[in-house]
């Protein structure tokens, strides 16, 4: 309960940032199953702000739905940097104007040696410039993995406003 408070609390400071600025976010997650939207239309007016999304489980919603290139999945795999940045820009092809993406290893299995559970990329982008993606490790069961992957994407959906503003 606390932390869908606090989910909430992040999507709405997000939302007037992004609404101060006429511009719509768009998201494309797998390891989150379209929690970041939920979180997102919790937020009443969140129709003036956010564009919608794409949850992309599978590596071929990844590749019909978000234009992925399969040999990116191939070589790098579905939880990696360079997966979500073309996440990120398959989701603005779907329209609005910056993208988030998520994918990873929420648990309690699935994860490997190199991407343990709790590894997860987030990616964001903003329309005319190049995605960029930080790797994350989160602790926890699977629910905390997904909660904080989504603060963890609406906080760099935030700062990524700021900035602009510099």
């Amino acid at each position: 309960m606390i932390q869908m408070q606090k989910m909430t609390q992040t999507a709405e400071r997000v939302g007037k940032a992004l609404q101060s600025k006429k511009l719509m976010l768009t998201t494309a997650e797998s390891c989150t199953g379209g929690l970041i939207g939920a979180v997102c239309t919790e937020v009443s007016g969140s129709s003036d702000w956010f564009f919608g999304g794409m949850i992309s489980y599978a590596n071929d919603a990844k590749i019909q739905g978000l234009s992925v290139n399969a040999e990116t999945l191939s070589s790098f795999g579905a939880v990696s940097e360079q997966t979500v940045k073309e996440m990120c820009t398959g989701a603005l092809a779907l329209g609005g104007d910056i993208s988030v993406a998520v994918s990873g290893v929420a648990g309690p299995n699935g994860g490997s040696v190199d991407k343990p559970v709790g590894c997860v990329y987030i990616g964001w982008q903003r329309r005319g410039r190049e995605a960029q993606a930080i790797r994350f490790q989160f602790m926890g069961d699977r629910q905390a993995v997904r909660e904080a992957t989504v603060l963890a994407a609406l906080n760099g959906v935030e700062k990524l406003l700021v900035q602009a503003e510099k």
